[in-house]
């Protein structure tokens, strides 16, 4: 159990991030970030702050430093947990649209791992990011938000040939998870990439993987597995995207008759 640490917390208010919240709450220190605090508020108290604050900007990442440091004065755990997906085709052209996700997914979380080893200064910390299995795998209809993750995949793959030995890196690569994540991903239904995991189950085996000092926690058996039987048995790799690219073939048919009824 993490107890008696000062923890900045990103992307909090619901899902992965505030089932985290929950587990830690009570045992430390925390500086809860988000865009949205609507859940936030509830735990507010004398050793949990709120912070509202959209992660997707330099001065934003800055000002998180600058009120953990006030409200905590130190800072043990930085976990970036903060992203969000886009579920759609990619037959559009918009740079912003692109730079919006990058900044939040990937960006973000890249300056402040800066800022942390930064403010250590050779003191003992620990660094925590929500990549992906996303980030290894792409998969049909998350073309930009797979980039992002695969992104943050070589990111971490690559610090760690550089990162000095007094920080701790966690990354966590959670398949699908049961959160308002499919919600943000876009406002029309879709079905979900199989298998779909809990929140607080993927939040507990993070806290674990903090706790013990791991590299990589990945929360859901079945991916790895999967995956081996993909390097190994190639039809198994086709088979199953062949059913995610019905999937997304049944979206993209829905949104087309949508937009066709509303020109009728």
């Amino acid at each position: 159990m993490i107890k008696g640490k000062n923890i900045v917390l990103t992307g909090c208010d619901n899902g992965i991030g505030l089932e985290f919240l929950k587990l830690i709450k009570g045992h430390n220190r925390i500086l809860c970030v988000d865009k949205n605090i609507g859940r936030l508020e509830a735990f507010a108290d004398e050793n949990t702050f709120i912070l509202q604050k959209d992660v997707s900007s330099k001065e934003a990442v800055d000002e998180i430093f600058e009120v953990a440091l006030e409200k905590l004065g130190s800072i043990d755990i930085f976990y970036a947990n903060a992203g969000y997906p886009y579920y759609e085709e990619v037959n559009y052209c918009d740079w912003d649209r692109v730079a919006r996700m990058f900044e939040t997914n990937v960006f973000s979380p890249i300056y402040s791992y800066q800022k942390y080893v930064e403010y250590l200064a050779g003191k003992k910390g620990i660094f925590a990011i929500t990549v992906s299995a996303i980030g290894t795998m792409a998969m049909p209809g998350f073309t930009i938000y797979s980039a992002s993750k695969f992104a943050m995949h070589g990111f971490q793959e690559g610090i760690r040939f550089e990162k000095p030995d007094n920080v701790q890196l966690t990354c966590l690569y959670p398949v699908a998870t049961d959160t308002g994540f499919f919600k943000a991903a876009n406002e029309l239904p879709f079905k979900k990439p199989f298998p779909v995991q809990k929140p607080d189950h993927v939040a507990r085996k993070m806290l674990e993987g903090i706790e013990k000092g791991k590299d990589t926690v990945s929360p859901c058996m079945l991916f790895g597995l999967s995956k081996q039987l993909m390097k190994f048995i190639p039809p198994v790799k086709t088979a199953y995207l062949y059913l995610e690219k019905r999937k997304f073939k049944e979206f993209k048919n829905m949104v087309k008759n949508l937009k066709e009824g509303a020109v009728k």
